[in-house]
């Protein structure tokens, strides 16, 4: 599985077009197709993209836990695939083109903000990229809550 870690920049050509970060391309295996899903954020105003056998993963363990002959399962599921785009990076310098309804919804104009958050990457518009970020003592309690499950 890959593993993306890093932060990235990118400009939003007239066309919507972004580069993709060389950085993540790199790590993708050259045996597998370079397809991304990409997906709002349930919590958050970004964009998740995820390999295609990671997306593949994830969507097969929602769907195991679902009875499409249950109206709110069937319901969640249609929500959960709503909005999605598959995305591959062209030969040349790795654009990808997100649809502009993905990138309005969370507020892009001009620039993204490429996050990688482990097993999949955040897309973020600079600007929110900027102030989503938690003040020092929010993180500290957070992860004083958090060690308290365990």
């Amino acid at each position: 599985m890959v593993k993306f870690i890093g932060e990235y920049t990118a400009k939003v050509d007239d066309k919507g077009r972004i580069v993709f970060p060389a950085a993540f391309k790199s790590l993708m295996p050259s045996d597998e197709p370079m397809m991304f899903v990409v997906k709002k954020d349930i919590f958050a105003d970004c964009l998740e993209m995820y390999t295609w056998s990671e997306w593949e993963r994830q969507s097969e363990e929602t769907k195991s836990r679902l009875n499409f002959f249950n109206r709110a399962h069937a319901e969640f599921w249609r929500e959960y695939m709503r909005d999605r785009a598959v995305v591959e990076p062209d030969g040349k310098i790795g654009r990808i083109n997100i649809p502009r309804k993905l990138l309005e919804n969370i507020g892009v104009t001009k620039e993204v903000v490429f996050r990688g958050n482990d097993h999949k990457i955040e897309i973020w518009a600079k600007e929110r990229f900027e102030s989503s970020r938690l003040s020092n003592e929010e993180y500290i309690s957070l992860a004083g809550m958090l060690s308290e499950l365990k």
